[in-house]
């Protein structure tokens, strides 16, 4: 309880600054703009998680981190949605890969290196060395 009069407490500093700022209609059309932006965000969530789930298959992420980035990709986007200047910028800033993976690691959630299929492929494929490679050519002795 003690958090959320908090956040409406600087939920009304930042909205009332910042509307006095620029303006009533402005005000409005910020409102407008960041709920189609969050909309839009909901509607392509699909590309997001394909692309997070690329990165699990290559290993670049783990399955924690996987869920984390998709819950602070949906958050990011319903925050959009709300009307507020404080819920609007921390929509965007967690729309930003950059900033949700360092919320993330925050938590001790170790990342490994992304290994794509070509790069760093030092697999040593072992030869069979009794085998002799030869070419056998066929000769047709009979006339046509």
């Amino acid at each position: 309880m003690l958090y959320f009069i908090v956040y409406l407490f600087l939920e009304v500093l930042v909205s009332v600054n910042i509307s006095s700022a620029i303006g009533g209609l402005a005000t409005f059309f910020e409102i407008l703009i960041s709920a189609f932006i969050g909309i839009s965000i909901l509607v392509n969530f699909r590309t997001t998680l394909a692309e997070n789930m690329r990165a699990v298959s290559l290993s670049c992420i783990d399955l924690e981190e996987f869920q984390r980035l998709n819950v602070f990709t949906l958050i990011g986007a319903i925050l959009l949605i709300l009307p507020g200047f404080l819920t609007d910028i921390i929509g965007i800033l967690l729309q930003f890969s950059v900033i949700t993976s360092m919320i993330v690691n925050r938590y001790n959630v170790k990342s490994r290196s992304c290994n794509t299929p070509f790069e760093g492929d030092n697999i040593n494929y072992k030869k069979d060395d009794d085998v002799i490679d030869v070419e056998i050519i066929e000769h047709d002795t009979t006339l046509k």
